[in-house]
């Protein structure tokens, strides 16, 4: 299943993507008598558990669906916490000049700088140095404490592709990296949550950034260091992660401060990440405040 939150007229809505249309899950929930306290929202879905996805499995596209290229996509899930994951690519420590981890290095980013899959990216400051970062994001479908390695993959709702976009002068200059990752948009997401059921391996996917066109980053998920069960499980050991909390899993050799001379995103260009068999963002630079 492919669920998106999608806006009209700045009401928030959750579809679920049948066939390039979107169908209103709250609406059709409605009309079959189910709670629709339960379908407000993708987290609301996931919190509300089986019985809901498998109504959610049962839909059919109807007269009522649109098509998905007529509404505006929003982060399709609203998560209540970002944790994400530096250095999990070894080509990308090699780059960045930095050690490999012996552990998963774990930061957070705030969550008002989500985005939707298409909107922009928007500069925060003159002279600023703002990198692309693409990124598998896994989606938390359970409350998860305490999870062993082995158990962990049973928690995962479905996966985002991810840009981890950094101001590096403000994440380097700082000594720590919350503010130079935490800037509004700097976390755009989507275009979709696909749930687990279509991704047989989350651990074996293409992951390409392109820049303006031209290919940045070109790598597969089996270069993490740390794969995703050992994140999950890890994580869990130390805080409680939710129903459509968000792990952004790493990135890849070919970010652009480490290039020579450095490629910091401008205003006018177009960032895409792709990830097989979950989608593609593309977002364009604005000079934003």
């Amino acid at each position: 299943m492919r669920f998106v939150q999608y806006s009209i007229q700045s009401d928030s809505r959750l579809g679920m993507v049948i066939e390039n249309r979107v169908v209103d899950v709250q609406r059709a929930a409605a009309s079959a008598g189910k709670d629709m306290k339960a379908f407000a929202s993708t987290i609301a879905l996931l919190e509300a558990g089986e019985p809901a996805l498998a109504f959610a499995r049962g839909l059919k596209s109807d007269r009522d669906a649109v098509p998905l290229s007529s509404v505006h996509l929003d982060s399709p899930v609203a998560s209540r916490k970002i944790v994400a994951v530096g250095l999990n690519y070894k080509d990308h420590a090699v780059e960045a000049g930095l050690q490999i981890p012996k552990n998963p290095l774990c930061f957070a980013k705030f969550t008002s700088s989500l985005s939707g899959p298409f909107d922009p990216i928007l500069l925060p400051a003159e002279g600023s140095e703002v990198d692309f970062e693409g990124e598998l994001g896994v989606i938390i479908g359970r409350k998860t404490r305490h999870v062993a390695e082995g158990d962990a993959m049973g928690y995962v709702a479905g996966y985002v592709v991810f840009n981890d976009v950094s101001e590096r002068r403000w994440q380097f200059e700082d000594g720590q990296w919350t503010r130079g990752k935490s800037c509004d948009t700097f976390a755009p997401n989507g275009p979709f949550l696909v749930t687990a059921d279509e991704v047989p391996d989350s651990g074996s996917l293409r992951l390409t950034t392109l820049v303006n066109g031209k290919i940045m980053q070109d790598s597969n998920t089996n270069q993490m260091i740390f794969a995703i069960p050992k994140l999950i499980s890890y994580f869990s050991q130390s805080f409680t992660l939710y129903p459509g909390d968000l792990i952004a899993t790493g990135t890849p050799f070919g970010v652009g401060f480490s290039r020579t001379p450095p490629l910091f995103l401008k205003e006018g260009d177009v960032v895409e990440v792709e990830i097989e068999r979950i989608g593609r963002i593309c977002n364009r630079v604005h000079r934003g405040y």
